[in-house]
């Protein structure tokens, strides 16, 4: 059985990688299927898809690309991620929405690119959008342009002394709840997702909680496979998905040279997410279509 991978990022969002570049890639790596999972944003979709459909009838070795979204959202106060995938991107309702959220993020980047400016680096909102032309501007790239420009050593060095939640120069955005993405993405004819919960450190009982709420909000899924797991999150998301009848779903939270040495489809080397999962999804979908 092959590999898929449920969670990428292009560079429409805060990977490296153009989406076209991404399907060349998940081609090479001879995956059977990747979902474009980039945050907040389905800008790179209908590049994804349309080089796979050329090449596919070109004759060419191609893959099934599954349109996707992340959204970053906040649940008492902590970020919660939540997947869409199979989503019908161009509606009017899900553009609507969208447009709406791109509008909180850029309200926020303007007062960061303000606080950075009143700490004596030469930054602003329209630099970053010239620099990261057709992006979703997320803190990555704030870091990416603080290193470019001899600001901090390295990334690292951005987050802790002008990126990171606590640092004076930090604007948190207005995010949607858990509960709202759910809701959006199944109006958009999508399966929703709970991604990497382990990553969140909520404790067993504050997990259990969340995922049962979500659940009744109508929550499909959850990432079982994921690049960073032990064998014991694995065995947990496992337990979780059989409680409460989720899907399984998974990923490697691909971001190209972003994240240096995880890889497509396989993570940090042991990561596999059989295509079968994805069988399972489009069925159920269709169960409810």
């Amino acid at each position: 059985m092959r590999a898929i991978d449920l969670h990428t990022h292009t560079a429409k969002s805060d990977g490296s990688y153009t989406p076209t570049e991404l399907v060349d890639y998940a081609i090479e790596k001879d995956l059977a299927a990747v979902a474009v999972t980039d945050h907040d944003s389905t800008d790179g979709l209908d590049e994804a898809l349309s080089h796979a459909a050329a090449l596919k009838e070109k004759g060419l070795p191609s893959i099934e690309v599954v349109p996707g979204i992340e959204f970053s959202t906040k649940y008492e106060k902590q970020d919660v991620h939540i997947v869409g995938l199979c989503i019908s991107y161009d509606s009017a309702d899900f553009k609507k929405a969208l447009d709406d959220f791109v509008d909180s993020r850029d309200g926020r980047n303007r007062k960061m690119c303000k606080n950075l400016q009143d700490a004596g680096i030469d930054i602003s909102y329209e630099k970053l959008q010239d620099m990261y032309p057709g992006a979703v501007i997320t803190r990555a790239h704030y870091a990416s342009f603080l290193c470019e420009y001899g600001y901090v050593r390295n990334r690292q060095d951005a987050f802790a002394k002008y990126l990171g939640d606590h640092t004076k120069y930090f604007v948190p955005r207005e995010k949607v709840t858990p509960a709202q993405a759910v809701t959006l993405i199944r109006k958009s004819g999508g399966v929703p997702v709970l991604a990497h919960p382990p990553l969140y450190h909520m404790g067993s009982e504050r997990l259990d909680r969340l995922v049962s709420s979500l659940k009744t909000e109508g929550l499909m899924g959850i990432e079982a496979f994921y690049s960073t797991y032990t064998n014991q999150d694995e065995r947990d998301m496992l337990r979780l998905a059989d409680k409460y009848d989720l899907l399984l779903s998974g990923g490697s939270d691909f971001h190209g040279t972003n994240k240096p040495g995880l890889d497509l489809g396989c993570g940090y080397g042991k990561l596999f997410v059989p295509e079968d999962l994805l069988t399972k999804i489009k069925a159920a979908l269709a169960a409810i279509r």
